[in-house]
Order: structure tokens, then C-alpha cells, then sequence
């Protein structure tokens, strides 16, 4: 049963949801909604019960001390709130845990009763894929939905995707046979820096966001970790003439193919979006009021460049013999599996 007691009655709710693991690749969806609730100082109203979804030999539980006491965290999913001020204030419930191991329609089902009860008019979940993309381009992020209506004046693709899903397509296709309206937002990460974190995918996801449900979502330091992040891939890629070569090869497919979208209309929503996002105000760039970092703390993956005192990523991998350029990689976090291989143009639904 569930039961909300502490919850105030909500002002025109969506529920903004995203797991860990096969749709997150570079954590960047996850790091995404973290930094919603980082920034609008959610409170966690609910938290999902670890026994019911989750193998431990999977994602294991971790001790740690608390003024001497020992205690145990259970991987699991929790619910928060945040209240979005402004001349339209609203509320966004906050979904944010690991993609369960088990009873994955029992636990659609579990998010769809928060949802009934909470009044969620829509639920957009956020999902990050491998794909052949340059990471010296804007990161592609896709819409979609099931919903044709939705797709229709929405501005989003109506999804037709076929072939292995995770938590993101189950969910989200449990909303459209509950009648709620429901949108995937894709953001797809460079197969070869795939190690999270991913503060430009994440940055990209939230600016998507922002434009999907027009709100004004403060960015804090994410700019400048976008950058840094980049300048970092920039440099190590610079270093290996095989790697260097295959990200020209990605960034000329990807030029040629956005040829046909640089219309004046096109040109047009780009800007807009632009002026938009200038008018957020304090705390949304960097020199602003501090926002917080995407990640929740510093990350071995990533290595201190002396001489400019910021992280930047491990050295990506190359490209495996025999890939031809414009193949994409798996909508998974880590390596690619060989069970399929799905074009960044098939986001999954």
C-alpha cells in the first residue's frame, strides 16, 4: 500500500525518471536527475523495497561509518520532490535508483501507483546509448515516444525501435498501457570515451529537458565541467594519430549528415534556445552562484591533467579492426555486447 502522508499536494507534477546501468551509458542520465535534486533540494519521500527487485551478488550493498556506527546502504530506487519556482511554479517527482534485476512489471507497476496517486500528468524518462558520434560535435539527444498524439505536438518521434530494451523501454511502455503520457529522452555518448562521467551527455539531457517541459533548469558548474571534459578527450585523442583520425572520420559522417537540417527555420529554434537558456539567471553557468558538480564525487576513471589543474577522462579506446565508421555501438553503459547493434537513429522507446 502506499501511502504519502508527507507529501503536499502537488502543482502540476511530472515525474523525471532515470536508472543506472544498460541505459546509462557514461551515467549520464543518472548524473542528470542527481543533479535536479542537487539543485532543487529534493526531499526523498520514498524508497522502494531492495528485497523485491535486486540481486545483492548484482549490485551489492555497501557498509560505511556514521560517527563510528556502522551502517549499510541497499542499492534500490527512492523518490523525491522538487518544487521549480518561478511565475509558473510546478513540481517535478524525481525518480532516481538502478535498473532492477528482477520483477520488472511489478516494479513499473510500484512507479505507476506513485504516480496515480501523486497526479503525475507525464513521465519522461532519461536514458544515455553508445553511439558513433564525435565528442568534438553537440551530443545528440532524442525524443520519443509511443504515444502518436504525444509526437505529434510534442515535436517528438514516434518510436520504432524493435529489439533488446532495459528499465527505460519497459517503463515506459508500462505508462502508455496505464494511460499516462510518457516520453524517452536519448542522449548518445562517444563509444570510445565511454567512461562516466559524461558532464557534456548529462548537460545535453537536461537542456532537452528544459526545452521539453519549458522550464529554466540551473546548469551550476556543469559548463565548465563540459568543457574541461572535452579539452581532456581533445588532448589524449590528439596523442594517438589511429584515434585522431577515426574521430575526423565520425565528425565529417556526422556534418554531411546534419547538412539537410541547417534551414533557416532549423537555424531559427537553435537560437531561441539559446536566448532561453542566457535568461536562466544566477547559478545557472559558471562565475554564477556555486550549482554543484554532475557527479557525486570525484571518479577514478578520471585523471588530473597537471598543468591546467582539471579531471579529464582516461584515454579513449580505439575502435575495433573491422568497424566501418557509422555503425553504432550498444545502447549499454559498458562494453558492447554482441547481442546486437542498434543505429543511434533507433533510440530504444
Amino acid at each position: 500500500m502506499i501511502e504519502l502522508a508527507g507529501v503536499p499536494e502537488l502543482i502540476d507534477p511530472v515525474m523525471v525518471a532515470a536508472f543506472e546501468g544498460w541505459n546509462d551509458a557514461g551515467d549520464a542520465a543518472s548524473t542528470a536527475v542527481a543533479h535536479l535534486d542537487r539543485e532543487w533540494k529534493g526531499e526523498v519521500f520514498a524508497a522502494l523495497d531492495a528485497e523485491d527487485y535486486y540481486d545483492f551478488q548484482v549490485n551489492r550493498p555497501t557498509v560505511w561509518l556514521d560517527g563510528g556506527v556502522r551502517k549499510i546502504t541497499w542499492p534500490t530506487t527512492r523518490l523525491s520532490v522538487v518544487r521549480v519556482g518561478g511565475d509558473k511554479p510546478r513540481d517535478l517527482v524525481l525518480v532516481r535508483g538502478i535498473e532492477p534485476s528482477m520483477r520488472w512489471r511489478s516494479f513499473c507497476n510500484e512507479i505507476l501507483g506513485f504516480a496515480h496517486e501523486l497526479g503525475v500528468e507525464m513521465v519522461v524518462v532519461l536514458g544515455a546509448l553508445l553511439g558513433d558520434t564525435p565528442h568534438t560535435r553537440p551530443v545528440p539527444v532524442s525524443g520519443v515516444t509511443s504515444d502518436p498524439d504525444l509526437a505529434r505536438t510534442m515535436d517528438l518521434e514516434e518510436t520504432r525501435y524493435e529489439g533488446p530494451t532495459g528499465i527505460v523501454g519497459i517503463l515506459q511502455e508500462a505508462c502508455t498501457h496505464a494511460g499516462v503520457p510518457a516520453v524517452s529522452l536519448w542522449a548518445a555518448v562517444p563509444h570510445y570515451v565511454s567512461q562516466p562521467p559524461n558532464p557534456k551527455a548529462t548537460m545535453a539531457l537536461l537542456n532537452r529537458l528544459e526545452d521539453l517541459l519549458g522550464l529554466r533548469i540551473p546548469l551550476g558548474e556543469l559548463p565548465e565541467d563540459a568543457r574541461a571534459w572535452q579539452l581532456g578527450v581533445d588532448q589524449l585523442a590528439a596523442e594517438d594519430s589511429e584515434v585522431a583520425e577515426y574521430v575526423q572520420t565520425l565528425e565529417e559522417a556526422r556534418d554531411t549528415a546534419e547538412l539537410p537540417e541547417a534551414t533557416g527555420e532549423a537555424i531559427a529554434r537553435e537560437f531561441e534556445r539559446y536566448l532561453r537558456r542566457r535568461d536562466i539567471g544566477p547559478g545557472s553557468g559558471p562565475g554564477q552562484a556555486p550549482g554543484g558538480h554532475a557527479t557525486e564525487s570525484g571518479d577514478a576513471s578520471y585523471l588530473r591533467d597537471t598543468s591546467s589543474g582539471r579531471t579529464r577522462p582516461p584515454k579513449p579506446s580505439r575502435p575495433e579492426t573491422g568497424t566501418p565508421p557509422g555503425t553504432s555501438g550498444e545502447p549499454t553503459q559498458a562494453q558492447p555486447s554482441d547481442d546486437d547493434n542498434d543505429s543511434e537513429d533507433s533510440s530504444e522507446d
